[in-house]
C-alpha cells in the first residue's frame, strides 16, 4: 500500500506531469548519475566482491576474522554515519591525504562501501559448498586452472554472482545516508535521486518527488524480476 500510494501520489498531475517532473533538469541529472554509478558500482562488485569471497573461502591468512567483521560492517552499520566515516576519511581533513569530497568519485565510494558485501555474501556459501573433487579430477584430466575456473568453478558460482550483482545496483539507485554527507548534494554535478527527492520533499514538492521515486522504483522492480530469473535459471542448472 505504502508504494501504491507513492505511484498514485506521482500521477495527481497526470502522466504529462508525470513525465515533466522526471525529466525535469536537476531531476533528471540526478537519474542519470544515480543509474550510470549504479551500474559501474555493481561491475565493480561483480569483480572484487567474487574475489574478496574466493580469498576469503579458499585461503587462510591471520585477521582473515577481521576481514569477515569488516565486510559485514556496512549491514550492521546506520547508512549515515558510514557517510561521516568516509567523510573524515576522504574528506578535506583526510589523514589518507586523499579529498574525494564533493566529486562523483566520493559518489562511487560511497556506494562501493555499501554494496559489497552483498556480492561476497552471495557467493561465498556456493562457493563454499562447491566440490573439490570435480577440480581435483579436471586437474588429473590436464586441465590448467584456468580451464578449471572457466569449465568447473564459474558455471556453477554464475547464477551467485548475478544475483549479488543485482542485489548492489538495487541497493546502489536507493542509496541515501552513504552519499549525503560526503557527495556534497551539488545539483548537475554530485547530487543523487535519493537526495533530489529528499530535496523536493523540503522545497513541499511531494508531486515531484513522488515521480522521481516511482522511476526508481521501477528500476529497482525490473532489477529484482531479473534477479528472480537468474535464480530460477540457476536452480534448474543445479
Amino acid at each position: 500500500m505504502p508504494l501504491a500510494a507513492v505511484v498514485w501520489r506521482s500521477q495527481q498531475n497526470g502522466w504529462t506531469g508525470f513525465w515533466a517532473s522526471v525529466t525535469a533538469p536537476e531531476a533528471a541529472a540526478a537519474l542519470r548519475l544515480t543509474i550510470a554509478a549504479s551500474i559501474l558500482v555493481a561491475l565493480i562488485n561483480l569483480v572484487m566482491g567474487t574475489l574478496i569471497a574466493w580469498v576469503l573461502v579458499r585461503d587462510t591468512f591471520p585477521g582473515k576474522r577481521v576481514v569477515e567483521m569488516l565486510i559485514d560492517l556496512p549491514f550492521a552499520l546506520p547508512t549515515i554515519v558510514a557517510g561521516l566515516v568516509l567523510l573524515s576519511l576522504y574528506g578535506p581533513d583526510s589523514p589518507l591525504h586523499v579529498n574525494l569530497a564533493y566529486t562523483r568519485a566520493a559518489v562511487m565510494v560511497a556506494l562501493l562501501f555499501v554494496t559489497l558485501p552483498f556480492v561476497v555474501r552471495t557467493v561465498s556459501p556456493v562457493l563454499f559448498e562447491l566440490d573439490p573433487q570435480a577440480e581435483q579430477a579436471a586437474a588429473s584430466l590436464g586441465a590448467g586452472r584456468a580451464t578449471t575456473f572457466r569449465r568447473i568453478i564459474l558455471p556453477s558460482l554464475l547464477p551467485a554472482m548475478l544475483s549479488g550483482t543485482a542485489l548492489a545496483f538495487a541497493r546502489s539507485i536507493s542509496e541515501f545516508g552513504a552519499t549525503v554527507l560526503i557527495s556534497g548534494n551539488l545539483p548537475f554535478q554530485t547530487q543523487v535521486a535519493a537526495v533530489n527527492i529528499a530535496g523536493q520533499i523540503e522545497s513541499d514538492n511531494t508531486v515531484g518527488a513522488a515521480a522521481v521515486s516511482t522511476a526508481l522504483l521501477v528500476i529497482a522492480l525490473v532489477t529484482l524480476l531479473v534477479l528472480s530469473f537468474v535464480q530460477r535459471w540457476g536452480a534448474g542448472r543445479g
